[in-house]
């Protein structure tokens, strides 16, 4: 089933936050649910719960989606970042200190070579975004679909980008079965790694669909 965000599903929500991203290329971060979830998730329930879709199955919620529609009024991911990461407890944590210091590596070296930096994009053409995450035993069950299914309703037509990663094929042949086409050069994501590798980001968009 899928269907909007209550206030009741916070709990669940937070711990499928922790174990959704599991196998996929994104899924290691900085190794700090708490403030991992300050940046991705907790302020899309703050600012966008409107916009934020659940799927379940059985009574356990098995995938979510965090919509941001036009005119939200959601910090910046750079000020979601410092506000997570101002406390010494987080920042100098060894998980911590380690990815960013292989993100200020990856900034001094490859990130200088190329023509443009990873980020978010602002385009009055694609003003929407989302971020999609489905636990391991629901992929390939329709969840996903369903998600996308619900956020591009909620839309009503307005055009929509999301950020993934080149190294993702599965996302990507995903995100194109929903109308979305790559976008833009595809620069290093500083600190992240996948199977002991550099990752890249793939920016797509869709287009505005008039009703």
């Amino acid at each position: 089933m899928i269907r909007t965000y209550r206030a009741s599903d916070a709990e669940a929500l937070r711990a499928l936050f922790i174990r959704a991203g599991e196998g996929s290329p994104s899924g290691d971060l900085w190794r700090h649910p708490e403030s991992e979830r300050a940046v991705y998730l907790d302020p899309y329930i703050e600012h966008c719960p409107e916009s934020l879709f659940v799927a379940e199955t059985d009574g356990a919620l098995v995938g979510y989606l965090t919509g941001c529609p036009p005119g939200a009024a959601l910090p910046s991911e750079d000020d979601r970042l410092i506000g997570a990461l101002r406390s010494p407890a987080v920042l100098l944590r060894p998980a911590t200190a380690r990815f960013f210091g292989r993100a200020a590596l990856d900034m001094a070296t490859v990130c200088r070579r190329e023509p443009s930096a990873s980020g978010e994009l602002h385009d009055d053409r694609w003003p929407a975004h989302l971020h999609i995450d489905v636990a391991p035993e629901a992929r390939g069950t329709g969840a996903a679909d369903g998600l996308m299914e619900a956020w591009m309703g909620a839309l009503d037509g307005a055009g929509c980008h999301l950020q993934t990663l080149v190294e993702n094929p599965r996302a990507i042949r995903f995100f194109e079965r929903h109308g979305f086409v790559p976008y833009g050069p595809s620069p290093t994501v500083p600190g992240v790694r996948y199977r002991g590798a550099r990752v890249h980001q793939l920016t797509m968009v869709r287009p505005f669909a008039a009703a």
